[in-house]
């Protein structure tokens, strides 16, 4: 893996698209739809670009950008939009970094041995 972020998803209000990358392809429809939704959502409430992506450590994390000379981002509402998302779905941000530990950074899953029972 190289050292640079690899994009999970995002979203752009300028060009109004969706961006998936073809290499998470193998998650399930329901996790894609969903992400697709929380990008465009976000870029509709704040404005500007917003992507997920994972750093080389396998962490999540939230990019956002704006046009130099765009007046209409909400940065207060930007930042309370991560918070909300952070919140609102902690599980399954955890699950992909997870997902992206175990697949692309071939790290143990110790999940499986922490004997935990349902």
């Amino acid at each position: 893996m190289e050292d640079k972020p690899a994009v999970l998803c995002g979203a752009n209000a300028y060009t109004q698209k969706y961006y998936f990358n073809d290499e998470f392809e193998g998650l399930p429809e329901g996790i894609k739809k969903e992400l697709q939704i929380m990008c465009v959502w976000f870029v509709q409430e704040v404005g500007g670009v917003f992507m997920m992506e994972f750093k080389p450590d396998g962490t999540l994390e939230f990019r956002t950008e704006a046009d130099e000379y765009d007046g209409s981002i909400d940065e207060i509402g930007s930042y309370l939009k991560i918070k909300q998302i952070r919140e609102e779905r902690q599980e399954l941000l955890e699950s992909l970094e997870l997902y992206f530990k175990v697949f692309y950074l071939g790290e143990e899953a110790d999940f499986l041995d922490s004997g935990e029972e349902e």
